[in-house]
């Protein structure tokens, strides 16, 4: 049985069971044996947080080898950038007054506010932006680390990273195969974590589902709805920018893509898709191989379009879900936070989950909230492969278009688009 099916029927369990102890009081002692599940497998994944992030930073930049495919490869980046700002700006637009409707019981979130683990900070009581900005450089990175402040650790790992990958050989390969081996390490814990999932899906949600009742089990499947539709405009809003841009007949494009997204939607894996990819980049499209052949593997690795549209809106989820209020300006930064991370997402089913938590810490949402995040993905994952499967070919034809064009009219490349 695969992991979807386990934490899908780990959701339906806890729902089910939180459902029948919200319609019968006697049985309220029930959630104080099972809830205790929930919380530590949220410190199990609060564990591997630091370690994860500094490892997953450094490997990523001081070993990525995207800098010596030159004009290429730092094109592609600029065009993953692009759209990963266009998904936040989005996503922050059009998701906070669909999710808006969603009623809740005040009383009962309030109690879920209370019974948080995860340390929740009041947005009023957050601290200034001239103090935040101060504290983005940290005096001493491994008190950051250790008082779980992971944006000046990042800021510190980054310029680490890129110092590091200044080195020469010699010097920077055993540093690296060091932050290398311990991503490795790291992503097997994560594996073991993910093993436990439907066990701490169903310790999250029978709680929440006693405290709540039908309503959440309305207001899961609302936003699961929301989520859904929105990547479909997504993935719709693709094949336009790639018929334009990069001027392709919309019906190739659609057949180049149609294989990949097949094997991303049944397998939620971008990396699983990239043979069809290629295929369909080289055989149906005629991207010259040079395109091909370090765009795609380097989108499957690192782009994730469609995250800051599903990881936002999941997350206003959440802050509804324990009364938090985010303003305008919050979730605009947000979505951005979330963007930028999504570059980093270890390669596990639903693993850019795992870079949640630095996020959540920052706004003052609790922890908790990841966990939830894992069951609502059971669905939307499909779709976000989907959408990031058919970013990766719409980047591979933009930069294929701008090749051909400076490789002028007669050459091979510019017929092939």
């Amino acid at each position: 049985m695969s992991l979807t099916v386990r934490v899908f029927l780990g959701l339906i369990a806890g729902l089910v069971a939180g459902l029948v102890i919200s319609a019968v009081p006697s049985l309220d002692g029930v959630v104080a044996w099972i809830e205790p599940i929930g919380t530590l497998w949220v410190n199990a994944i609060r564990m591997t947080v630091v370690p994860l992030v500094v490892a997953l930073l450094i490997a990523g930049i001081a070993g990525t080898k995207s800098r010596a495919a030159g004009r290429t490869g730092g094109e592609a980046l600029f065009w993953m950038a692009v759209f990963i700002a266009c998904s936040a700006v989005f996503t922050a637009i059009v998701a906070p007054p669909l999710l808006a409707g969603i009623r809740l019981d005040p009383v009962a979130v309030a109690e879920l506010r209370e019974g948080a683990a995860g340390a929740i900070v009041d947005a009023a009581r957050l601290p200034p932006f001239s103090e935040w900005l101060t504290g983005l450089v940290p005096a001493n990175p491994v008190r950051a680390a250790a008082d779980g402040a992971i944006l000046p650790l990042v800021v510190f790992v980054g310029m680490f990273a890129f110092a590091l990958a200044r080195l020469p050989g010699p010097s920077r390969d055993p540093v690296l195969r060091f932050f290398e081996s311990v991503r490795d390490a790291m992503l097997v814990v994560v594996g073991w974590i993910l093993l436990v999932a439907p066990l701490g899906v169903f310790g999250l949600v029978l709680p929440i589902a006693a405290r709540l009742g039908a309503e959440f089990a309305g207001a899961l499947g609302y936003v699961v709805l929301v989520i859904c539709i929105l990547l479909v405009i997504s993935i719709i809003a693709l094949y336009p920018v790639a018929a334009l841009g990069g001027r392709v007949p919309l019906e190739r494009f659609a057949a180049a893509c149609a294989p990949a997204q097949a094997v991303g939607f049944s397998t939620r894996s971008s990396l699983a898709s990239l043979p069809a990819l290629i295929e369909g980049a080289e055989r149906t499209l005629r991207l010259p191989q040079r395109v091909s052949g370090l765009v795609l593997p380097l989108g499957v690795s690192i782009f994730k379009f469609s995250s800051p549209i599903a990881r936002t809106a999941e997350t206003l989820f959440v802050a509804t879900l324990y009364g938090i209020h985010l303003g305008v300006p919050q979730v605009f930064a947000l979505a951005g936070a979330i963007g930028l991370l999504s570059f980093y997402s270890p390669g596990v089913p639903s693993g850019g989950l795992f870079v949640m938590a630095p996020i959540y810490q920052a706004f003052g949402l609790p922890v908790e909230g990841v966990g939830l995040l894992l069951a609502l993905d059971v669905i939307p994952d499909m779709f976000i492969t989907t959408s990031n499967v058919t970013a990766d070919m719409t980047v591979a034809v933009l930069v294929a278009r701008r090749s051909a064009g400076e490789e002028g009219a007669g050459a091979p490349a510019a017929s092939s688009i």
